[in-house]
């Protein structure tokens, strides 16, 4: 496959699940802040930029109106629903003579439709919109694309995004104090709440939270879930082995976060979970460049406000 097309098929999948994770954390958060009367809006908002790699003026005070406006809306913010799904429907015209009809119809049709501007009362349908549109997208491509290298690398690039998201909304649990998101809002912003539920039969604690959205490996959106995927497909990717190990760089990368996961004790993680969760998206970024370099060299890595390499 020309690495040209490898590589728009990477990141059409890596933007339709930054899309979908950051509409899902926006959802929630937004609606805390409107639920909760005694949290202070201007530290949310800023605690919600931080987490997505934004910096604000500390000299305006902010609020939702102005959350909206960066992190769904503004077209080049790098780290906004609306660039993410521009970016996914512009990475699908490059690989248009490999992707489905269906695939390219869907893209386009939610790039058309992408409004300028939200309503605070609108949030939570337009929310709803752009989840509905990238489940379409994904599943799209799952019922209409063979399972070869294409499929391969569309669901590479969506692991890691996954896995990464999950670890930006980990590490907003420690972002504030008062004004910091509950274990229930973190579950429920990537829909893990009702599979925590199922899983430990009781209301959320840190370390029952945490480790379900780290460890767990039947949870679609888990650290842990995520990393194992990633790993099978660079394997089916580069199939060949070697008796001196693994012989890829982002293989390797990959590994190491999964072992680190593994073998380290939750609640050596839990307490510093800023902190460790910073570390995985820096190694997530490299595990990135290390797939750029081995697949498609010849082009600039695509990167997100607060993505570090």
């Amino acid at each position: 496959m020309l690495s040209r097309i490898a590589e728009s098929l990477f990141w059409i999948g890596r933007y339709l699940e930054r899309a979908d994770g950051t509409a899902r954390i926006l959802d929630v958060h937004l609606q805390l802040l409107l639920e909760d009367p005694w949290i202070d809006e201007d530290t949310a908002c800023r605690s919600l930029i931080a987490l997505m790699g934004g910096e604000a003026d500390p000299e305006v005070h902010l609020t939702r109106k102005d959350v909206l406006a960066l992190l769904a809306v503004d077209r080049d913010n790098s780290a906004s629903i609306a660039y993410s799904l521009s970016s996914a429907r512009e990475n699908a015209r490059r690989a248009r003579e490999i992707i489905s009809t269906e695939l390219w119809e869907c893209l386009n049709t939610t790039h058309a439709r992408m409004p300028r501007r939200v309503a605070g009362d609108k949030a939570h349908e337009f929310f709803r919109w752009v989840r509905e549109r990238t489940a379409l997208a994904i599943g799209v491509t799952e019922t209409s694309t063979s399972h070869d290298d294409a499929w391969l690398f569309f669901s590479l690039g969506r692991t890691i995004e996954r896995a990464d998201m999950t670890a930006r909304l980990l590490a907003t649990r420690s972002l504030t104090e008062a004004s910091g998101p509950s274990w229930t809002t973190i579950l429920r912003s990537c829909g893990a709440f009702e599979a925590y539920l199922r899983s430990y039969r009781g209301m959320p604690t840190a370390r029952n939270a945490a480790e379900f959205l780290l460890l767990d490996r039947l949870f679609p959106r888990s650290v842990m879930f995520s990393l194992s995927r990633a790993e099978e497909y660079l394997v089916a990717l580069d199939p060949t082995s070697s008796r001196l190990g693994v012989r890829e760089e982002a293989q390797r990368v990959l590994g190491q976060i999964r072992a680190e996961l593994e073998f380290r004790p939750i609640s050596e993680i839990i307490s510093d979970l800023p902190g460790h969760m910073e570390e995985f998206q820096v190694a997530t970024a490299s595990a990135s460049e290390a797939i750029r370099q081995r697949y498609f060299p010849t082009s600039a890595v695509p990167v997100w406000i607060g993505e570090n390499s």
